[in-house]
């Protein structure tokens, strides 16, 4: 076969979309985590964050030694149980405070279950990285 400039071309175009096309996927798990810190890292070396610096250099050097990406979801997967029995934990303490009909309490109770709600939504979230 031979290759003209039209169908080299071609190629070079199509290698360099499937090139940028892999650099726009997201990373997941510990790859994704290690960017993170990477990303920090950065950033406080760019503003001179010298006590920062050194944690994320641990941090770092910690994740590219221990992390794997089944213990990562497994962490992630007990977070979410532990969100879904604080919102438990949390819709049976409003309950308690609507029977006793105290504005206070409710409100109170309403504001720490949105609270629970959130975080587990946060830690659902945190599954798909």
């Amino acid at each position: 076969m031979t290759f003209t400039v039209k169908n080299t071309l071609a190629l070079v175009l199509l290698s360099t979309a499937s090139f940028a096309t892999l650099a726009q996927t997201p990373l997941k798990g510990c790859a994704a985590k290690e960017a993170n810190i990477q990303q920090q890292l950065d950033y406080a070396k760019a503003h001179n964050n010298s006590g920062r610096i050194a944690g994320l250099e641990k941090a770092l050097s910690e994740v590219r030694a221990n992390c794997t990406d089944a213990s990562l979801q497994a962490q992630r997967e007990d977070n979410v149980r532990e969100k879904e029995q604080k919102v438990e934990e949390r819709q049976q303490d409003l309950k308690e405070a609507q029977a006793s009909g105290r504005s206070d309490k409710i409100e109170k109770r309403e504001r720490k279950l949105q609270e629970a709600l959130s975080e587990l939504t946060e830690a659902k979230a945190a599954l798909q990285r």
